[in-house]
């Protein structure tokens, strides 16, 4: 059983494998061209299609979106029922369907020729009705599936959501999309903060711990200890910082037999600390 489960996982992979390696021969002109138009328009992609292909379409939309390319949703069946009013006529239709002859396709194509937007054709069927009458034809070779009986879409899953993913970044390198403005559309997460979060966004003004750098013990402690950061900055007369005191720095001093009615800031400091300035990235 183990061997088996291990080689129809495998066998799918290498299906998928197979038909990613075959679409490479169709970023061609084809391809070109329809970046080149992309790049032109002045509206958003409107992307839609229907089962499986209308789950891809909704992360192919996702992708644009983060990646600097206006998208938006349309479920091919809602289309015709009052959805169509999200399209303007500055917005180019990516429309989705392996076998390019779904009904709802064929009645909407119909209906965005009429209101004069191009269509951008993904199929698996070069001889479809969606992609005689299309603009532009993002075309998917399909061999066979990879689930057993050749009807679950899984392979050609798997190379809609590539093209999906090589338009997107195409568009992004060419448009010269920055990781500034990647991080304006995703300040949450880790990516967020990677690339949006800065040193003032960690700490209020009142936070900060400082003292003057000729502080005695007293004043040390307590105002690590109301700050509950372990440790603080020391400053000169100035403001700036010359230094600074952690926990640590307090417990070694208290192993020494050093007057503490003596000690200020300057004695347990550690001297040119490594600093930021607060608008910073936090995260580096």
């Amino acid at each position: 059983m183990k061997d088996e489960i291990i080689e129809i996982g495998q066998k799918v992979l290498e299906i998928e494998k197979e038909t990613l390696n075959k679409l490479m021969n169709y970023i061609n002109e084809d391809f070109v061209s329809c970046v080149e138009y992309l790049l032109a328009i002045k509206g958003r992609i409107v992307v839609t299609g229907v089962g499986k292909s209308a789950i891809i379409a909704q992360k192919i939309v996702a992708t644009f979106n983060s990646t600097g390319t206006p998208a938006v949703f349309m479920h091919a069946a809602d289309a015709v029922h009052g959805d169509l009013g999200m399209i303007t006529k500055e917005d180019a239709v990516l429309c989705i369907s392996k076998s390019g002859e779904t009904s709802e396709i064929k009645v909407l194509i119909s209906v965005l020729k009429n209101f004069g937007n191009k269509i951008i054709a993904m199929t698996s069927n070069n001889d479809s009705y969606l992609a005689l009458n299309s603009d532009f034809l993002l075309y998917i070779p399909i061999d066979i599936e990879a689930e057993p009986n050749n009807l679950a879409p899984t392979a050609s899953s798997i190379a809609q959501m590539a093209i999906g993913d090589a338009l997107a970044t195409t568009l992004l390198k060419i448009k010269g999309f920055s990781s500034e403005q990647f991080a304006k559309f995703h300040p949450g997460g880790s990516l967020g903060k990677q690339l949006y979060l800065r040193v003032s966004d960690l700490y209020q003004q009142n936070e900060k711990p400082a003292v003057e750098i000729d502080a005695g013990i007293k004043t040390i402690i307590m105002e690590m200890t109301s700050k509950r950061l372990g440790a603080t900055a020391v400053l000169d007369d100035n403001g700036l910082i010359r230094g600074i005191i952690t926990d640590g720095d307090l417990r070694r001093m208290l192993k020494t037999n050093i007057d503490l009615n003596k000690i200020t800031a300057k004695d347990i400091m550690s001297a040119s600390p490594r600093t930021i300035k607060s608008d910073k990235l936090a995260v580096i």
